[in-house]
């Protein structure tokens, strides 16, 4: 009576299972984990940033392949076989060059590693590695732009971090720092199936895994092969400028690619329409908002470095003294270095702010009247701001009362032409005043909320003090290059607390300039808490405040990039942070961080976003900029504060938006409008 024998009835499951788990463990010693753009986020030490896993390796060396875009000063077989550690002679032959010429920009270079299982013995390794050297070579260069812009990639700050012994705020020129580029060795699975390389193909705007897989279709790249190297699925999401593994039968040649170029950086698929087949759809799209402009980081970062640099040399020369300075918030009354500046300055004198702000000019307060006419209306500009005229010049006089040392301590000691510059000072009967440079247009809040208070010229048309699509991203990749100088490229680094669209004045050029640091906060060097800070006095504007502020008093950078997030969503919108409550039809108070979580959720995403845009643009703008424009504001304004992304990642993605929107054609939208229009 075997059919009654439960234990005979179960064999049939236990085969089953015991074949699922065989085939659990063939597939995933063909797989690696996706860097999915965690490698931006140079202070968490994610397993996948570390490099390919090789302890399930069916050998532990092998000849491996990465792709390289020759980009100055790499535009030579040489100069980029000797940045990667290769045969130069290799490298023209791979791909066709002849001796040693140049190599148009921006050309795909496929270049052949020694790749070995010699990655550091960290959590998750070991890993594998292709091991080359650089000479940091400029001031500003730091881990994360070696990583991302010298080899755009093929490496990562944390694997660098890790493997070199400098101090990520000490790295000099000439320092050599030792640079593992992540390469990888077939898997059994893959060795079985034919594969005999794998190339870390670095992936561009546009791409998409089948437009991968085709390109190397010559060489015996498939579609599901390249997803199961690199644990992906039809609905992964893809970066700019990461590694994605392309499992290859025969060695890799550049006259086997695509003949057409690489797809410029405008905007991806949009995917607000979810019946699309095409195989380069929305499924595979690449998210514009992580791209990286990791040399526009570098440059920023150079100011900072300059600026920092000159001021600690300063501080050689003078006496230092670290004073436990009362602050406004009443709480953590910590050391604050002064650099030179007695305790006693702190006060409200005019010796006290003379000492301080050192070489700026000072004025006599009968110069201010003067040049304000006496503090006249028709010079007012808000507030106590009034314009006065200095030698001819335009500028801006503000009176301020009460401790004035934060902004003038963090203004004296920055140089940037995206935060508002001060210029002279005057004490008079206990009153500050600051004179600022001129901003012609107001502020940000002034020219969305209230243009009728933007000076107009007769001979301009009231139409032109609207902003357009260009203008606004413009202005937001402003304010991004501002915060990533103020988190990253100074020492130490600042921490603004009340960035709102009131708080960034535009000049005549359009040109954004984050102003009034009187909240603003240092995060020194050996605070506890990794750069954290808690208050008991929580101050900023309704509506651009982070949760974790109002709730707990936790500051952090995130607070900036929350509030970041609130004016990008203003400059899409066009309304105010908050959207007060109507007694009339009992609508309460709304708030655009919360209003665009509904926008981008759900169906019908196209007709929210174009309901969400502001009117005064006449739909006059990129729909798929918009959106990943929107789909950023919304990541920083993420309840959580880690999920949302460090300013320097908003600045390079932004970076991006801002080119793709200068390469914007109107035409284009419109003819897109009038097919859909016939299509319905």
């Amino acid at each position: 009576m075997t059919g009654n024998n439960p234990i005979s009835g179960q064999w049939p499951l236990l085969y089953l299972s015991i074949l699922c788990i065989s085939l659990i463990l063939h597939n995933s010693q063909a797989q690696q984990s996706y860097v999915n753009n965690k490698q931006l986020q140079c202070e968490q030490n994610y397993t996948t940033t570390l490099g390919y896993n090789c302890s399930r390796a069916t050998t532990p060396s092998c000849l491996s392949y990465v792709t390289f875009r020759s980009n100055p000063p790499y535009t030579t077989p040489t100069s980029i076989a000797n940045l990667l550690n290769s045969s130069p002679s290799e490298v023209s032959r791979l791909n066709n060059f002849s001796n040693d010429s140049p190599i148009s920009p921006n050309t795909l270079v496929i270049v052949p590693v020694n790749c070995s299982c010699s990655g550091a013995r960290a959590p998750g390794g070991p890993f594998y590695q292709h091991q080359t050297n650089y000479t940091l070579k400029a001031p500003g260069e730091t881990y994360f732009s070696v990583a991302n812009n010298t080899f755009q990639g093929l490496t990562t700050c944390q694997t660098l971090i890790s493997q070199n012994p400098y101090n990520v705020r000490n790295l000099l020129i000439g320092m050599e720092l030792s640079v593992p580029v992540r390469c990888a060795c077939l898997s059994k699975k893959q060795v079985d199936e034919g594969y005999k390389y794998l190339l870390a193909y670095l992936i561009d705007w546009g791409d998409n895994v089948n437009r991968i897989s085709r390109e190397f279709g010559g060489s015996g790249a498939v579609n599901t092969s390249v997803l199961e190297a690199n644990e992906l699925t039809g609905e992964s999401i893809i970066f700019p400028f990461t590694p994605l593994l392309v499992p290859l039968k025969r060695e890799p040649n550049r006259l086997e690619l695509s003949a057409s170029p690489p797809l410029p950086p405008p905007s991806p698929t949009l995917p607000l329409n979810p019946d699309n087949d095409d195989d380069d759809s929305s499924k595979k799209w690449v998210f514009i908002g992580v791209g990286i402009g990791a040399g526009l980081l570098v440059l920023g970062c150079l100011s900072g470095f300059l600026v920092w640099f000159f001021r600690r040399k300063s501080r050689k020369e003078a006496s230092q003294a670290t004073a436990v300075v009362p602050n406004r918030y009443g709480d953590y009354h910590k050391p604050v270095e002064t650099g030179g500046i007695p305790s006693s300055s702190w006060s409200i004198t005019s010796e006290g702010v003379r000492y301080a702000i050192g070489s700026l000019a000072h004025y006599k307060f009968e110069e201010l009247q003067q040049a304000t006419g006496f503090f006249g209306e028709a010079n007012r500009i808000k507030g106590s701001v009034y314009r006065g005229f200095f030698n001819g010049d335009c500028a801006a006089v503000k009176i301020l009362r009460g401790d004035v040392s934060t902004e003038i301590g963090i203004l004296k000691q920055i140089n940037h032409s995206n935060i508002i510059r001060l210029s002279g000072y005057c004490v008079h009967q206990g009153n500050t005043y600051l004179v600022y440079e001129y901003a012609e247009k107001g502020s940000v809040s002034d020219m969305l909320h209230e243009p009728s208070l933007v000076k107009k010229d007769d001979t301009i048309p009231s139409d032109a003090n609207v902003l357009g699509w260009i203008q606004r991203v413009q202005i937001a990749y402003h304010i991004a290059d501002a915060l990533n100088y103020l988190h990253n490229c100074i020492n130490p680094p600042y921490i603004h607390k009340n960035l709102t669209s009131s708080n960034v004045l535009l000049d005549s050029n359009l040109r954004a300039k984050v102003a009034n640091f009187r909240f603003a906060r240092s995060l020194m060097d050996g605070e506890e808490g990794g750069g954290m800070q808690l208050t008991r006095h929580v101050v900023g504007t309704y509506g651009c405040m982070a949760p974790e502020y109002i709730e707990n008093g936790l500051i952090t950078p995130k607070l900036d990039v929350f509030s970041f997030g609130v004016v990008m969503l203003e400059l899409l919108s066009g309304k105010e942070a908050v959207q007060h409550k109507n007694t009339e039809t009992g609508k309460e108070d709304e708030l655009l961080s919360a209003m665009i979580v509904e926008v981008l959720g759900g169906e019908n995403v196209r007709e929210k976003l174009g309901e969400f845009m502001d009117p005064c643009l006449k739909k006059q703008y990129p729909l798929d900029l918009a959106y990943s424009m929107a789909q950023l504001a919304r990541s920083c304004v993420a309840d959580d504060l880690n999920s949302r992304p460090s300013s320097a990642e908003v600045f390079m993605t932004l970076s991006k938006i801002h080119s793709s929107s200068l390469d914007w054609d109107p035409s284009d939208e419109l003819e897109y409008s009038r097919s859909m229009s016939h299509g319905r």
